[in-house]
């Protein structure tokens, strides 16, 4: 029987998603916690692989497991095994070949700039001191909606197939002292999304101006784009799934 995981977590101690050799994350811790409380060695899969000190607000992963267990028993003695920084919402059961990655449909990433000095969000936002140009980055929004491949923005991947990606949504937004850019697409490359900050950054500090995002695209070159922010300000926001997945037979 198969099971999505819907989970949150803070990202900081964390050497991104996906198990490394010599670094902590936080696919290891959560495998390490559902086998010793349900006895069984447990392998899970996640939707995607946020990169070291990314958040995730919303993330989904899958397991298997032959016996029948109690979900709601489950869910409070893991939340009370994990550490503070993991939290699980909810455990389904999906189809036996549901998958978390490879049926995600859309996910959605927001990255937090702020631009005042906040003791309560220097974890968790980039501070940028300088005044951005909000109507410009936007503007260089509306330039992403045009494209498919974005390679310029990916880090070097011997194994990717593609870069091509459909960006559904891209806009920043103001609250008060702190800029909020959210991206939708249905898949991401590597460090993409820092990227693309990194690269309106450059354009909403005057660095660049917003027509040369064109060229940036077509040169499919990592090096023409602009800086990767940091990974603290990002957060993994929301996975979309068809419905079908979810009726378990």
């Amino acid at each position: 029987m198969r099971y999505f995981i819907e989970l949150s977590y803070n990202g900081k101690a964390y050497h991104g998603w996906q198990n490394q050799p010599n670094a902590i994350s936080v696919q290891q811790v959560l495998e390490h916690a559902l086998t010793t409380l349900l006895r069984v060695p447990i392998k899970i899969m996640g939707a995607g692989r946020t990169d070291a000190g990314v958040h995730a607000s919303q993330m989904y992963a899958h397991f298997d497991m032959e016996e029948p267990f109690d979900i709601e028993v489950l869910i409070f003695k893991i939340n009370w095994f994990l550490p503070n920084d993991i939290a699980i919402h909810r455990i389904f059961r999906v189809k036996d070949k549901a998958h978390a990655r490879f049926n995600a449909v859309s996910r959605t990433y927001k990255y937090r700039i702020s631009n005042t000095k906040n003791v309560f969000t220097t974890d968790f936002a980039y501070k940028i001191h300088l005044p951005l140009d909000l109507d410009k980055m936007n503007e260089a929004c509306t330039i992403l909606l045009e494209y498919k491949d974005f390679q310029c923005f990916s880090k070097s991947n011997p194994d990717a197939k593609t870069y091509y990606c459909d960006i559904k949504e891209a806009n920043w937004v103001l609250n008060d002292t702190e800029l909020t850019f959210t991206i939708t697409a249905d898949r991401f490359l590597r460090n993409m999304v820092r990227a693309i900050v990194g690269t309106m950054v450059n354009i909403g500090l005057g660095k660049l101006e917003v027509e040369h995002l064109h060229n940036i695209i077509k040169s499919k070159n990592r090096s023409e784009a602009g800086f990767s922010v940091p990974a603290h300000g990002l957060y993994l926001m929301d996975i979309q799934y068809p419905d079908t997945i979810f009726n378990a037979i």
